[in-house]
């Protein structure tokens, strides 16, 4: 049954303790072995994204043998998890990616500002998913939202969860816009009612995007569900995620919050392309010593 829209309170966030657990966390450091082990399941976990409108197929098709290879001649780099773009550049990305197990992403529902009317956006993740998109990033109204209305907020997550068929649905919450902590912890509740595969905390178009006590507040959301529900749902980062020591910083987040089952592409991804560059910068550091260039790990 469908919750009753009273049913989507929620007690509010102690700001203070949540930005003091994420800032206790952030502290944390790995060593040598260990760091080298967390880049290498950063990479598996990264979602590289182009979302812009100069896009063009030969961009997309470089960014996809970026993730199927991301660093050339050395087999222990892992690929990425997912190419994310915009609906029509779907087919290019799906040829593209053939025979790898890098998924095809499809951002939707009037990405970034989600401000078209339902069928449409209904229509836009149909055309994705039939174009062979497996996972779909969908952005939710947060006019609706800001204004109260949270079954309209809710029916669309339940109608485009519908709509995405086999395909794995992304729920962008556009935390930056929420304001508030108990804005993001009642949005994440609607979008864990709604049926969710992930909750994402960005577009990469609004600032602030991620930020570790919002992350912190999302794992938190979800390790909650799963004990009411036994159904395990994601959590993507995404937005100014640019160095290797921010993606640790998550992944200490991710284990201390929900465990060991959510260190997996499977439930937790970055949404940040210009990550993967430090990241191989720091894997070539810790095999040579030596820095590199960013452009020698560059895909353009």
């Amino acid at each position: 049954m469908a919750p009753h829209p009273a049913e989507f309170h929620v007690p509010p966030v102690d700001a203070v303790a949540l930005e003091t657990r994420a800032a206790g966390l952030a502290t944390r450091s790995l060593k040598k072995a260990a760091k080298t082990r967390a880049n290498l399941l950063a990479i598996r976990m990264m979602d590289l994204t182009t979302l812009e409108g100069m896009d063009t197929p030969g961009k997309v098709r470089a960014l996809c043998q970026k993730a199927r290879q991301p660093l050339p001649g050395r087999s222990e780099v892992p690929s990425c998890a997912a190419v994310c773009v915009y609906p029509d550049l779907v087919p290019v990305a799906v040829e593209a990616l053939q025979g790898s197990t890098v998924a095809v992403a499809s951002v939707a529902t009037g990405f970034p500002a989600g401000r078209i009317d339902t069928r449409s956006k209904l229509r836009e993740v149909a055309d994705a998913v039939a174009a062979g998109a497996t996972e779909i990033d969908m952005v939710i109204d947060r006019g609706a939202f800001l204004a109260g209305k949270y079954r309209k907020v809710f029916d669309e997550i339940v109608a485009v969860k519908a709509a995405c068929g086999p395909a794995h649905l992304k729920v962008i919450l556009e935390t930056g816009e929420l304001r508030t902590y108990d804005a993001i912890r009642r949005a994440c509740r609607i979008a864990l009612d709604a049926g969710g595969d992930f909750l994402k905390t960005s577009t990469g178009k609004v600032t602030p995007a991620s930020t570790l006590p919002v992350v912190l507040l999302m794992l938190e959301a979800v390790r909650d569900h799963y004990l009411e529900t036994g159904r395990m749902v994601g959590v993507k980062a995404a937005g100014g995620i640019r160095t290797s020591k921010d993606a640790l910083r998550y992944l200490v987040l991710v284990a201390e919050t929900c465990g060991d089952l959510w260190l997996s592409p499977q439930y937790f991804r970055f949404g940040a392309s210009a990550l993967l560059t430090d990241v191989l910068q720091q894997l070539e550091k810790e095999r040579t010593g030596r820095y590199q260039r960013a452009a020698d790990f560059s895909c353009d």
